[in-house]
């Protein structure tokens, strides 16, 4: 969407401060020997209290109020009472809503716990990548440009992005044009980001594997040799200058 209102960009706001701070809470309140079910249970009474609709159930009758993908889960993960999670663990949560007709989507990888495994290289390399893309992003940028950023540092980290999974505008619906704003630079993509409009932008920075599989479920996302993947995303404004980050509250920054 374009916003070009203050009711519009109230409404914006207003979304978005519910899907950052229930994936906020949500990271808190994870904890080892928690079932992915119980911490998906404890997003939608979040959600709920702001009077927020799950967006992945509400569009796609998704099964679980938010996604949770756990270690070689790259997204879309199925919340369930047999998933428990470990100390150590690469979490990623996903949380998108709807709120008074204004849609928002915010996401996060983290290590569960103690570091044993040595995720947590990749998961700052995520996060660092896509504040270095936000802060490079305002209207009339191509958005392959982007992707390109975005794939460079990655491989200056020594690592890789996915390439079938993307940002996307955001506003009015979950996805909207633009429908592909990818982690790498695509040719065929002659598309610039226009000022005032809605997207959200995200990173899938990934230890080997540059394509997601779903891996039987109908819904969760892997990689066919392993590969741990981070992922980051919020929900922003195009400006002139410096976007205007909806979903600021969750600090992953930190």
């Amino acid at each position: 969407m374009s916003i070009t209102t203050q009711a519009e960009l109230a409404g914006m706001q207003k979304a978005s401060e519910a899907v950052a701070l229930t994936l906020k809470s949500m990271r808190n309140y994870a904890q080892p020997g928690m079932s992915t079910a119980e911490l998906d249970e404890f997003g939608r009474a979040a959600l709920e209290s702001f009077g927020a609709k799950s967006a992945p159930k509400l569009t796609y009758g998704f099964p679980g109020w938010t996604c949770i993908s756990v270690n070689n889960e790259i997204a879309h993960g199925i919340p369930t009472k047999r998933r428990v999670l470990q100390e150590g663990d690469l979490v990623n949560v996903d949380v998108s809503a709807e709120l008074d007709g204004f849609w928002a989507d915010n996401g996060g990888s983290f290590v569960l716990g103690q570091d044993i495994h040595q995720h947590q290289v990749l998961v700052d390399a995520s996060k660092d990548i896509l504040k270095i893309a936000i802060a490079n992003i305002h209207g009339g940028v191509k958005i392959a440009d982007i992707g390109g950023l975005i794939e460079a540092e990655a491989k200056r980290r020594g690592y890789r992005v996915i390439k079938n999974l993307t940002g996307h505008g955001i506003g009015r619906n979950l996805h909207e044009e633009p429908h592909s704003i990818a982690n790498y630079y695509d040719k065929y993509n002659k598309t610039r980001f226009k000022k005032n409009s809605v997207v959200a932008i995200e990173t899938f920075i990934s230890t080997k594997a540059t394509w997601a599989y779903e891996n039987g479920d109908g819904w969760t996302l892997t990689a066919k040799d392993g590969s741990f993947v981070a992922q980051h995303e919020h929900t922003i404004m195009v400006t002139d200058g410096e976007p205007l980050i909806f979903t600021k509250d969750n600090d992953i920054w930190n």
